[in-house]
């Protein structure tokens, strides 16, 4: 176990240890955090992992923490993914109270500051075009060039940026500009913009503003009006902090709040950037932002990954400083083992395949008792009918098994789950050769699935009775990438999974999950542990895939 992962293990990482030192030391009298995500887009896991720090550290520490709204970009920003934003926060389990922000409140406040840093001579307006400043910019080995516009008088800079402010010029023909070092070994101190021209309606403003500023202005700005005492982002932002920091040393802000930045996650066959999910979505390889194989909490909850097993993965994760890659199948089997707990058990046959048990009356049923959970008693049991006729999986049949195959085979005896034994006498094909149905035999003596002899079979396969089987539509989702690390070779969605989806039209469920029409887990035996889709409607039920078993004979045929 490494040192990061004993941490966390403990509940303890270094950011945590940087705020209980803050509180020993007395340099902040309470802790006050915040999540501010951007309404562009729809969250995703990555921010999961922001919002348990932020939420977590304000809870573990007797704080508060605030969730803010960065709506400082009105051309990108819609309501829907405001809504979804707290719906997802709240859905993690966290919740904000009545500190309900956004970067817009402070507009008129920020607009003050920005003249105040003009009056200070430290900033001014630039009528540079963007690609003439991206060359003045200079390079990471090469100093800045200045702007010519750099040695304007505060007069002329009050003057248009009052102007810009008023309307009177088109987008992208100005922009308010710091002017800190044009030569600093950090780019982000090369005079870096403050306000652009964006001639846009707002979703709360309006068209009250027509200048709209930068991240980097509004977000320090923003955390020293709200109180915020620790700042927490993700490693892009490190080099962002020396501009963070001149920003709250040269404006008269209420308070001092520091940054602090933690590795992002990133996950194997995952892609977490918000522009390629956007893509994904507008271009229509995935149904939305809420389609299960999107990784966005909105994604994962349609899928029925429990809330529980996502704060449990991130506290396994931990905090890091350095990036690293996690391996998709740890959160699988965070999942796994939550699901384990709290899915009953159903049966499911997804490629259905008759079989006739040729010694059991005709027209007769029954009603065999199945537990609901292996590990509850307190789940008790159900009903399940029984007859003559019966469905089994397709795959549990093998005319010709090899080895170490201990299913269905002309003449192998095999337990029906909750059943008898039965043994397969003969294979019945169609014209093409196909397999359409299993002649058997049972055992009545075995009733229950044990024999009153003593003997044993090898193999145990699930099934569903012909006569009371309900039809089901269900969703196998696999990784959206087929490559762990995706669009490592270029163009990213060239490595789109085609097999990301499969639809089974024709599987058929156990009357008990026809008449449970709540979205909670579920366990199919054998198969996995699935969830109940919005999809579905009134005897036709839609199940997703959220997490398969592991399958011993799948990883014999791959060679494990």
């Amino acid at each position: 176990m490494t040192a990061t992962e004993t941490e966390a293990a403990a509940g303890r990482d270094f950011i945590r240890d940087i705020v209980a030192a803050d509180l020993d030391a007395k340099r902040v009298a309470g802790v006050v955090t915040r999540f501010p995500p951007e309404p562009n887009g729809y969250l995703h896991i990555g921010h999961a992992k922001s919002i348990c720090l932020n939420f977590g550290i304000a809870q573990e520490f007797g704080g508060r923490c605030h969730l803010r709204f960065d709506d400082t970009n009105p051309t990108k920003e819609e309501q829907e993914y405001i809504d979804a934003i707290e719906n997802d926060v709240r859905w993690l389990g966290f919740d904000w109270g009545e500190h309900l922000y956004h970067a817009s409140d402070y507009f008129e406040r920020l607009y003050e500051w920005a003249e105040h840093l003009i009056r200070a001579g430290k900033a001014y307006v630039d009528d540079s075009s963007p690609e003439e400043m991206r060359r003045l910019r200079g390079t990471l080995t090469e100093p800045g060039q200045e702007s010519p516009f750099r040695s304007r008088g505060v007069a002329e800079n009050l003057d248009l940026f009052r102007r810009m402010r008023a309307g009177e010029f088109p987008n992208g023909a100005r922009v308010l500009r710091a002017k800190i070092d044009m030569a600093a070994g950090n780019i982000n101190l090369r005079d870096p913009a403050l306000y652009r021209i964006l001639h846009a309606e707002h979703p709360r403003t309006g068209t009250k503003w027509c200048i709209y500023p930068t991240y980097d202005f509004a977000h320090g700005q923003s955390d020293a009006i709200e109180g915020i005492t620790h700042s927490i982002c993700t490693l892009e932002f490190e080099d962002h902090r020396p501009l963070y920091d001149w920003l709250l040393e040269n404006l008269p802000v209420p308070s001092r709040p520091r940054q602090y930045e933690f590795a992002r996650l990133n996950i194997t066959y995952t892609v977490l950037s918000k522009r390629v999910l956007t893509q994904l979505v507008q271009q229509g390889h995935v149904s939305g932002w809420d389609d299960p194989r999107m990784p966005t909490l909105a994604g994962l909850r349609r899928r029925g990954v429990p809330a529980a097993a996502l704060r449990e993965f991130v506290r396994r994760v931990g905090v890091a400083r350095a990036n690293s890659v996690v391996d998709l199948a740890l959160f699988e089997s965070t999942i796994r083992e939550h699901l384990n707990k709290a899915a009953p058990r159903r049966l499911a046959v997804l490629r259905p395949l008759k079989l006739v048990i040729e010694n059991y009356p005709e027209g007769a049923t029954e009603e065999l008792a199945a537990i609901n959970h292996p590990e509850d008693p307190a789940a008790g049991t159900r009903k399940l009918p029984f007859g003559r006729e019966l469905y089994v999986e397709r795959d549990d049949f093998m005319e010709n098994p090899p080895k170490k195959f201990f299913r269905l085979s002309p003449g192998r005896e095999v337990r029906l789950r909750f059943a008898y034994f039965v043994t397969c006498r003969e294979a019945v094909k169609n014209a093409a050769g196909e397999v359409v149905e299993l002649r058997c035999t049972y055992d009545p003596a075995t009733r229950g699935g044990n024999a009153p002899d003593g003997r044993k079979v090898q193999g145990t396969i699930h099934w569903v009775a012909a006569a009371h089987a309900v039809p089901a539509e269900v969703r196998l989702y696999n990784t959206l990438f087929a490559r762990p690390d995706p669009g490592a070779r270029g163009d990213i969605m060239a490595d789109l999974n085609p097999n990301s989806l499969e639809v089974l039209k024709d599987a058929l469920v156990e009357p008990a999950l026809a008449a449970d029409t709540t979205d909670g887990p579920v366990q199919f035996e054998r198969q996995g542990y699935f969830c109940r889709d919005r999809d579905s409607r009134p005897g036709r039920p839609v199940f997703n895939r959220t997490v398969g078993l592991r399958d011993s004979w799948a990883k014999t045929q791959a060679g494990g």
